[in-house]
């Protein structure tokens, strides 16, 4: 029995790019004729077929994109849906949207629902699910196809792609050092799980920073709470009642906001007794009461720098070697009444 190839298979053999052998497969004029007479035999021989979450992606530049997002509760990833249709409408694309509700099989489903579209490449960002199930075989094999794919915010190493991320660990340890800097030294983190790559880098971030001020790192003054209706238990008012914090960083502002009500509504008074720094600044930080001093994530910069690196992928006709780069944002801390100036 002759064994399952893909495009890639078929360009390492021959030694071409990936995209020579998608044209060649589809009889586009840009190759020779030699050279399709080559691959097209080679693709006989071994039966190829194409995949199936790809098998509809048949014409390029079809100027629609597909964008993956994980949910839209959260602002964050709304404003890189913004800054994504803001680059790609400016560059004559139409965006296609679809949630993936953070989980895998919505996630695969979704894939295959946008390529039966006929898009021309994927933005997106992993569900909670698939991080967890560390399984991403459905993006291999999309990438196998030779389909176009940027990922952002939450990444992963298993697949060669490009990519947008902030700098996560590095927004972390700037908040954690400035509840330092202002006489703090029992300082909270509120956590998702450490298999989402966003949560492991601001922890490793907040750990840095502890550690360079001499401050022992705790692990009873870090909550870990599932991403999926996370605050409708009683875990984290169990944890401001039992533990003594002065300090509290959390991985998203909905986790932050939830924290000062319930620290409020144990007689405590926020930043003079316990100061807030959540990730996002989105709405709610910014109108809360007291308002959240935020890490800001830059979200519309990341989506429109995601989709100028899918549309350069798109129309790039040439035939080297496809490299991939990830672009790191750097985040910024906006000051709010949360925390001690």
């Amino acid at each position: 029995m002759k064994r399952k190839i893909t495009l890639k298979h078929i360009a390492q053999e021959l030694e071409v790019s990936i995209s020579t052998v998608s044209k060649a497969l589809k009889n586009s004029e840009e190759i020779s004729r030699e050279t399709k007479d080559k691959i097209q035999a080679y693709a006989k021989l071994y039966n190829y077929k194409p995949n199936n979450i790809a098998i509809s992606l048949k014409n390029k530049q079809t100027k629609n994109i597909g964008v993956i997002i994980p949910d839209i509760v959260h602002h964050f990833f709304t404003t890189v849906f913004s800054g994504i249709e803001k680059y790609a409408t400016s560059k004559g694309y139409n965006v296609i949207a679809c949630v993936s509700d953070e989980t895998f099989s919505k996630e695969v489903i979704n894939l295959e629902v946008l390529a039966n579209g006929s898009v021309d490449g994927f933005i997106m960002s992993l569900s909670t699910e698939t991080q967890f199930n560390n399984d991403y075989q459905h993006l291999k094999e999309l990438k196998d196809q030779g389909v176009p794919l940027v990922l952002f915010d939450r990444v992963t190493d298993e697949i060669e792609c490009d990519k947008v991320i902030i700098d996560d660990k590095g927004g972390a340890y700037r908040a954690t050092k400035k509840l330092i800097e202002s006489g703090r030294k029992k300082i909270a983190l509120i956590a998702t799980e450490d298999y989402l790559s966003v949560s492991k880098d601001r922890l490793c971030g907040y750990e840095k920073a502890l550690r360079e001020s001499n401050i022992e790192i705790d692990q009873n003054l870090i909550l870990r709470l599932p991403l999926m209706n996370s605050i409708e238990g009683n875990e984290m008012e169990t944890f401001f009642e039992t533990q003594e914090i002065d300090a509290v960083l959390s991985v998203n502002e909905i986790y932050a906001i939830h924290g000062m009500r319930l620290v409020q509504k144990m007689g405590l008074r926020i930043p003079e007794d316990v100061s807030f720094i959540g990730f996002t600044d989105g709405i709610l930080s910014r109108f809360s009461n007291p308002s959240l001093t935020a890490v800001a994530q830059h979200g519309e910069r990341m989506g429109e720098i995601a989709a100028e690196m899918l549309i350069e992928k798109v129309e790039n006709e040439s035939e080297e070697e496809e490299t991939f780069t990830t672009e790191i944002i750097k985040s910024t801390i906006i000051e709010r009444e949360s925390t001690i100036n």
